[in-house]
């Protein structure tokens, strides 16, 4: 009799701490650090249950649920931290009608978690789709040219329309990267060519501009040259006219002593006058005769007059006395030049 009594104990004792252990599941919540759950009493929206321990009341209070794309259905934290989305390539077309492959990552983070719940359905999809069609609109708007250098533009721009689309659903996109950018084949064998073509005219372009670099570099170099040879043959010239003026002068000079010392021995300037030119005259006739032109010689003056002075100029010096030898030119006797 008090077997069937306490077969029945048991199985209410066991389903009494069933029921216990499944009123402490749902009443006690830990949630992970970073993460949140969203409490609903009766279908509403209760509170925010942070990380650590919560108490919730069972059967009235439940955590919402999320069904995000990529993310286990079901799931009730959320997670505040930052994370990315790995976006496959996409077929865009450039301004140029070309159509080109672009794969990029957006780094998000949630920072009103109940927007990110309750303002948009799937918050994950919906990133995915706004990040594609942002994409398509600001390289649509490029050539394939830009497109592929001005990288740092497209994520600027993608950036501040993911942000700014995204600020009403509590999300904060912090940044956007163009990972590959992959236009057809054909497409890039033409950009290769064009691109050595580039590279090509580049070189003769430098070396075009090295040789006129050179080449003016020679020209001031000969035209320093030029200015020191023609210094050097201006100081010279003027060292040889100086040289010759204080030659001229120095024989000015010592002409001048044999003048005077002629004057000085014939006494009348008259007679030193007549004795300087019939020397000059008698040097010039020496000069002419040892010339090899055979042309006839015109004497300026007459030869009985120069004679005369000549043996008048003997007699004045036989009168003073004074060797023949101390005279600077000793002309000959009427006689031995008709001889």
């Amino acid at each position: 009799m008090f077997e069937p009594i306490a077969g029945f104990g048991l199985i209410f004792l066991l389903f009494l701490g069933i029921a216990l252990l499944t009123i402490a599941w749902k009443t006690i919540k830990i949630v992970p650090q970073s993460s949140v759950l969203l409490i609903e009493r009766l279908g509403r929206f209760h509170r925010v249950a942070s990380s650590g321990l919560n108490i919730i009341v069972p059967f009235f209070e439940s955590p919402r649920a999320v069904y995000w794309t990529n993310v286990r259905p079901g799931v009730t934290s959320i997670d505040l931290r930052e994370q990315y989305i790995d976006l496959p390539p996409q077929p865009v077309i450039t301004r140029d009608n070309v159509t080109i492959n672009v794969d990029s990552v957006v780094y998000w983070m949630i920072t009103d978690p109940i927007k990110a719940v309750y303002e948009i359905n799937d918050l994950v999809g919906s990133l995915v789709q706004l990040t594609i069609t942002g994409m398509r609109s600001v390289m649509g708007e490029m050539d394939l040219d830009h497109t592929l250098s001005n990288r740092d533009a497209i994520n600027s721009k993608l950036r501040l329309i993911l942000d700014e689309a995204t600020d009403k659903w509590g999300v904060k996109v912090t940044r956007v990267d163009v990972k590959n950018i992959n236009p057809p084949e054909d497409v890039r064998i033409t950009m290769e060519k064009q691109m050595t073509a580039e590279r090509n005219r580049r070189a003769l372009i430098l070396q075009a501009e090295g040789d006129k670099q050179a080449a003016i570099t020679r020209a001031e170099g000969e035209k320093q040259a030029a200015i020191t040879r023609s210094e050097g043959n201006k100081q010279s010239a003027i060292l040889d006219a100086e040289g010759a003026a204080q030659a001229r002068l120095v024989a000015a000079n010592a002409e001048a002593q044999a003048i005077k010392q002629i004057a000085g021995v014939i006494g009348s300037s008259d007679q030193t006058a007549q004795y300087l030119i019939t020397a000059r005259y008698i040097e010039s006739l020496r000069d002419m005769t040892r010339t090899q032109n055979s042309k006839v010689i015109f004497m300026p003056m007459e030869t009985s007059a120069m004679l005369s002075s000549v043996g008048m100029l003997k007699e004045v010096f036989a009168e003073t006395g004074e060797k023949k030898e101390e005279l600077p030119t000793t002309p000959r006797s009427p006689r031995e030049l008709n001889r």
